[in-house]
């Protein structure tokens, strides 16, 4: 779903426009997830979190999700550093290369775990819907 606004929304210091990804991608590019979900120990943040995560080779995703994963997906992050997403992050943005390339969608129970990517919708998939979509309203 998008949803359209009634009326323009003025760029500022703390508000910018970004491209949604046309190009998918790459294992190994760096991107930054950010978001108002859990901390460590279950806490709530008081600022915006954000966290650099690295795009999970799509055969390594799949293996790690079995038959949950689909080829709209992309998994990022999992590294030794325990950069994640977590609960409440949903629907946040993940950003790589300048450009809105995910949202943030699903992960483990248990956030941040070493070789566990957290799972994100691939926007590259969708660009010709989003632009139909938006030409259509």
């Amino acid at each position: 779903m998008l949803i359209r606004l009634n009326e323009f929304v003025s760029e500022s210091d703390t508000i910018r426009n970004i491209n949604v990804a046309s190009l998918c991608p790459s294992a190994g590019d760096s991107c930054l997830v950010s978001g108002w979900g859990l901390l460590a120990g279950g806490r709530l943040p008081t600022v915006l979190q954000c966290a650099n995560v690295s795009v999970v080779a799509e055969q390594e995703c799949s293996e790690r999700y079995g038959p949950v994963y689909h080829h709209s997906m992309l998994c990022a992050g999992g590294g030794l550093d325990g950069k994640d997403s977590c609960n409440g992050d949903s629907g946040g943005p993940l950003i790589c290369n300048g450009s809105l390339q995910g949202l943030v969608s699903f992960g483990q129970a248990q956030c941040g775990q070493v070789g566990v990517p957290g799972v994100y919708t691939n926007l590259c998939k969708f660009t010709d819907w989003i632009e139909k979509t938006i030409q259509a309203s």
